[in-house]
């Protein structure tokens, strides 16, 4: 398993942008894809996006679709949540994780991680 640690959040206002990080450790060889996951008060952890590891391809939620671009810099170990357009309704704490699963079907779902950063808080306000 890889530990993960996630930089980034802060407060913002509706329209603005924000870029989250997050720093993989250890050993990331059975890692094929890096999700990124949102939980609101009172609500469970929410799925937003995706990338494979190897090939970089990317699969987004409807409501961030558009909006939201996930990128990975190999050479750094990271991976990059770039939020823009951002609304009220996008404050969270966001959540990245690594899944262990090769099976795509796995990556939209908390259970198809294995591994999960502490969280970052985003905060737009309107």
């Amino acid at each position: 398993q890889v530990q993960l640690v996630e930089s980034g959040g802060g407060l913002v206002q509706a329209g603005g942008s924000l870029r989250l990080s997050c720093a993989p450790s250890g050993r990331t060889v059975s890692t094929y894809a890096m999700g990124w996951f949102r939980q609101a008060p009172g609500k469970e952890r929410e799925f937003v996006g995706y990338i494979r590891w190897s090939g970089g391809g990317t699969y987004y939620a409807d409501s961030v679709k558009g909006r939201f671009t996930i990128s990975r810099d190999n050479a750094k170990n990271t991976v990059y949540l770039q939020m823009n357009s951002l609304k009220p309704e996008d404050t969270a704490v966001y959540y990245c994780a690594a899944s262990y699963r090769y099976d795509s079907y796995y990556y939209t779902k908390t259970g198809g991680y294995g591994s999960w950063g502490q969280g970052t808080q985003v905060t737009v306000s309107s």
